[in-house]
Formats: structure tokens, C-alpha cells, sequence
């Protein structure tokens, strides 16, 4: 396999291109014909139930901050119509004109 012990320099594995592996023996290799695979089976129904499941877990990280943000805005705007309303205007204005 390597090359004897060097105490100089370390262990020596051996030349370039030759760095003390063995050759590889008993390579089994296997192949299906392309008219014999099906790269889609069962791709509909994993799309369906993985979106799903996917959908399930997801949704309530993504939610609640929609919703806090839509009661935000929607408190702004109301607010905002009040403020620039002729009554707004009479309650924060006090008495100025």
C-alpha cells in the first residue's frame, strides 16, 4: 500500500498518481433503461400532501403578523380620517382655528 516510514518527513504514501490506495476491485454498477423509469410517479399526489403539510406548519408563523399588521393599518387610516375630519380637527386643535 504506502511506501516505509520516513521519520524525517512523515509517513511516505508513495509517487504521484500512485498514493497508496489499493486499485478498486468488484465495482458493481447497475442501470435501468430510460423506457423502464418513471421520474413523476406519484409526483401529483406528493406535490398535493407535501403542500399541505407544508401549508399546516407554515401558517401560523406567517399569520399572526398579517393580521397585526392589517389592525395596525386599519387604526391608521381610521385615525387619520378622524384627525382630518372637522370633528378631529375640534377635539386635538383645542380651540385654534
Amino acid at each position: 500500500m504506502g511506501g516505509a516510514a520516513d521519520y524525517k518527513n512523515g509517513h511516505f504514501i508513495g509517487n504521484w498518481g500512485e498514493l497508496g490506495c489499493p486499485t478498486p476491485q468488484r465495482i458493481a454498477s447497475y442501470a435501468l433503461s430510460s423506457n423502464r423509469q418513471r421520474p413523476f410517479a406519484g409526483a401529483a399526489n406528493a406535490a398535493v400532501f407535501n403542500t399541505f403539510r407544508r401549508f399546516r406548519h407554515q401558517v401560523l408563523y406567517v399569520v399572526p403578523p398579517f393580521i397585526l399588521a392589517y389592525v395596525t393599518m386599519n387604526w391608521a387610516v381610521e385615525r387619520n380620517e378622524f384627525l382630518n375630519s372637522k370633528p378631529g380637527r375640534m377635539l386635538e386643535g383645542g380651540g385654534e382655528e
